[in-house]
């Protein structure tokens, strides 16, 4: 629906569902009348944001086609192939063979269509100039791989609908919010669960690799274990970390260089 209006020149504004549902305070009853003249209203008082969508660009559709399809296939081969892999220390070793042969065919076939959809990847990214040099910059980060590198370009549109680190981390979940009020509420300061879960899963993973290579993180994780902090809030202040460098990196059209010294003026 919305490439054949874009096609036909109307203008579009592109808002989530729920950004309209809460907008719209306490709200009883539901019907297509109604939520006609909720959505109208918010168009109303909100006019002032209007943000009119763009389409992406035909390459970007083809990575996140590829992207999708490359979870899928990695989803499969884990289905299939860590339950036998579990298993093999406590199971009868004749069945797991026979459960190993029964599914190693697939896993085969699988195994080779993951290269095949990796190899499209990287094929679709060197022949595009704009995705070749994003993805220098993003990869040359610690800890923030291909696959890493992909799920933020696709997020963020390849920075064009995600233009500052804060509100990058606040779609991935990685953002902490206070929970109080006076003297009586004095909640954790949480992350809030209304979020990008594949970004944030990636994040946590690209976290992970940076604090076990040398390197600046690594200090800053190993002194605040030290300081006795919590290990996950730890490991969500890198995820901080690794969004405003790959913002830093993107701005300045420059690789990550870890004695980068801020010039003071």
């Amino acid at each position: 629906m919305l490439e054949v209006l874009y096609q036909e020149g109307f203008p579009i504004w592109l808002e989530a569902s729920i950004q309209i549902k809460q907008a719209g305070g306490l709200q009883r009853g539901k019907s297509d009348a109604i939520d006609a003249v909720r959505i109208a209203e918010y168009a109303y008082r909100f006019r002032d944001r209007l943000r009119i969508w763009q389409p992406t660009r035909s390459v970007l559709k083809q990575l996140t086609e590829l992207s999708q399809l490359r979870h899928r296939l990695q989803s499969a081969i884990n289905q299939l192939a860590v339950p036998l892999t579990e298993q093999k220390r406590f199971g009868d070793r004749a069945l797991q063979c026979q459960l190993k042969n029964h599914c190693g065919d697939s896993l085969k076939a699988l195994r080779k269509d993951l290269e095949q959809v990796e190899a499209s990847l990287k094929s679709l990214i060197q022949h595009d100039t704009e995705l070749k040099t994003l993805f220098s910059l993003l990869t040359s980060i610690p800890g923030v791989g291909t696959i890493v590198a992909t799920e933020i370009v696709i997020a963020t549109d390849e920075f064009k609908a995600i233009t500052e680190p804060k509100k990058l981390a606040c779609h991935a979940g990685v953002a902490p919010f206070e929970h109080r009020s006076g003297s009586s509420v004095r909640g954790r300061t949480r992350v809030n669960h209304h979020a990008r879960k594949s970004l944030k899963t990636l994040l946590h993973l690209a976290s992970m690799a940076a604090v076990k290579s040398k390197g600046e993180l690594q200090v800053y994780y190993q002194r605040k274990v030290r300081e006795g902090k919590n290990r996950m809030l730890i490991l969500n202040a890198v995820r901080n970390k690794l969004i405003h460098r790959v913002y830093a990196v993107v701005r300045r059209n420059e690789k990550y260089d870890k004695n980068y010294t801020p010039v003071l003026v």
